[in-house]
């Protein structure tokens, strides 16, 4: 991925992203094509610190059959975007652009065993119904005796070993402070994807925004 040094996260930051956001789509070269999924999947580390990738692809996925070799896949894990227009900035001359936050995770991948496999839909299941507390959570024990092992034949668990992490926060942060505060402020204004930008704007460089804060305190009656 082309990060400018702007906009380049280190790997504690890139995984952290990573793990929060839990979905992305995974590719793998065929020898002719690129192969492509949209899956949920967590992050587990090995004794040696080595981030692993875990997701479950449909047995019929073309993608089970590029996994268990040396040949590295890619997992794209992308946040909120938004675009930006020109119209926006203080400064003069500006051109069209896009928002964004983006982490690829790259490495070999291995087939699972089944207590494996059923490890994984429990951890994963566990994290994200933590999101929708305090709603009871979800376990796999709520299911009818069977019918668990017979859902579990048509999936087949994987485990990517992360080699490469690359991380890219494109949130204007090479422009200059009037140009960054007048983004964040349009942004604010338009669609959930675009506020989630501002407000990530507004937490990469809060000294902007200080002044502001400041102003408005200081005119208060």
């Amino acid at each position: 991925m082309y990060t400018p040094p702007f906009f380049k996260q280190d790997r504690a930051a890139s995984l952290k992203f990573a793990e929060v956001r839990g979905f992305g789509t995974v590719c793998a070269f065929d020898g002719h094509k690129p192969v492509a999924s949209p899956l949920p999947f967590y992050l587990t580390y090995a004794a040696d610190g080595t981030p692993q990738a875990l997701f479950h692809l449909a047995r019929h996925n073309p993608l089970l059959k590029l996994a268990g070799g040396d040949a590295s896949w890619l997992l794209a894990v992308n946040g909120p975007d938004a675009y930006v227009s020109p119209d926006w900035y203080v400064s003069p001359d500006q051109v069209p652009t896009w928002l964004y936050q983006s982490v690829h995770l790259s490495g070999p991948v291995r087939l699972m065993s089944e207590d494996e496999l059923s490890v994984q839909i429990d951890t994963l299941s566990d994290k994200f119904e933590s999101w929708l507390l305090p709603k009871k959570p979800w376990t796999s024990a709520k299911m009818t005796a069977g019918r668990l092992e017979a859902l579990k034949k048509g999936i087949v668990g994987l485990s990517m070993t992360v080699e490469e992490i690359e991380g890219s926060f494109k949130l204007n942060q090479h422009k200059s402070d009037a140009d960054y505060a007048a983004i964040a402020d349009a942004l604010g204004g338009g669609d959930a994807a675009a506020r989630q930008i501002s407000q990530l704007m507004r937490q990469a460089k809060p000294q902007v925004f200080a002044d502001d804060t400041n102003m408005l305190e200081g005119s208060a009656p």
